[in-house]
């Protein structure tokens, strides 16, 4: 199982949790809230419901990027971390290896002996030794065996003794990858469009500084499933908007994206974990057709047990109450305080969020 079906299948499973009926046990705190996700840029869901009101894409980029412009960049290419700690990373389609020349009808490999990454033949005997990184290419794609096709190059590294499997692309071929597994690729065109422009965006603005790598490809960065996850509704949208990405005084912005508002968009010093950096293009507006997601609202129930299991080591003695201490632009929790019969604790917003399992630190805690 892919690192992207985990992680959905777990998100599956917190919002399994935070809908499911309740238990026989009454519970003794409700939680509120509205919107998934940090509440930062883009909502996916409100633009699409912008895009249902008849804004076309510039619109919607308008509406959650604050005294943008919409521009062109240069074409690039990024390396995205597929994977690590491959004994051996076997592929075809590519017609160069290592400078070699390749049938791309067989299947080939890379594995690492003496300290190289090396090309081996489909029958498993060494054809040439590659030094620290070995790269295939030279077809339309390559197929990464047992995990997809990808346009562009596919790279092995040696790193440590064993081998990063990292994706070379150039950066429309990336964009490609990346709008369905990020919108539904049924959406209307401007919200497709929204999302491409967006990506784009956040991908030239931003960088890990990996060992060979400028990308992960889950939501570290972007989730981005290569050549085989494109549809042609998403292409399509890539296209029509072709190297445009958004400019904040002169440079690309960081243009963070996520599910869903609530209903309003936050700040971005008040959207990360122990305070983002400010950004003028970056500020809290209102999203009036968000409430089309079915996470616009949601409610969460636990036990007095329950709540005190997740926030263990925040309080001492008995849990009494969460007082929030300060809210960002829109109600979302920037600071609060775990309050114990004998002992509290001031966290961030984020905190409460993770360790409770909820969707968005827009909540309001009611002790029954």
């Amino acid at each position: 199982m892919g690192r992207r079906s985990s992680n959905r299948l777990a998100l599956a499973a917190v919002i399994a949790a935070l809908t499911a009926p309740a238990q026989t046990q009454a519970a003794d705190w409700v939680i509120e809230g509205r919107g998934f996700g940090h509440g930062v840029g883009m909502s996916q869901y409100g633009a699409f419901g912008l895009a249902e009101h008849g804004r076309d894409y510039r619109q919607i980029l308008h509406r959650y990027y604050t005294d943008v412009s919409i521009s062109q960049a240069g074409t690039k290419s990024v390396r995205v971390l597929l994977g690590t700690g491959h004994s051996s990373i076997g592929f075809s389609g590519a017609k160069k290896a290592c400078g070699k020349n390749i049938n791309g009808n067989e299947s080939y490999s890379f594995r690492i002996a003496s300290g190289n990454v090396t090309l081996r033949r489909p029958n498993g005997s060494k054809l040439k030794s590659c030094g620290d990184e070995g790269a295939a290419s030279g077809g339309a794609s390559v197929v990464f065996n047992g995990v997809g096709v990808y346009r562009g190059a596919l790279l092995a590294r040696n790193v440590g003794g064993s081998l990063y499997s990292i994706n070379k692309v150039g950066i429309e071929g990336y964009i490609q990858g990346v709008i369905p597994n990020e919108s539904p690729a049924s959406w209307p065109q401007p919200a497709l469009r929204a999302q491409a422009v967006a990506a784009r965006s956040y991908a030239l603005a931003t960088t890990v500084s990996g060992n060979g790598y400028d990308l992960y490809d889950d939501t570290r960065s972007q989730v981005y499933g290569g050549k085989s996850s494109e549809t042609q509704s998403t292409n399509q949208a890539a296209k029509a908007t072709s190297r445009e990405v958004i400019k904040s005084g002169g440079e690309v912005a960081t243009a963070f994206f996520f599910s869903t508002s609530g209903g309003q968009t936050e700040n971005s010093e008040f959207g990360f974990p122990g305070g983002g950096t400010p950004r003028p293009y970056l500020k809290s507006v209102n999203d009036p057709y968000d409430d089309v997601s079915p996470h616009h609202r949601w409610r969460a129930s636990l036990t007095q047990s329950e709540i005190e299991s997740d926030l263990s080591g925040l309080f001492s003695g008995n849990l009494k109450k969460i007082k929030v201490l300060r809210r960002g632009e829109s109600p979302r929790i920037v600071r609060a305080r775990v309050v114990g019969s004998s002992g509290s604790t001031e966290v961030n917003g984020d905190t409460l969020r993770f360790r409770l399992g909820l969707r968005s630190t827009w909540a309001r805690f009611k002790k029954r």
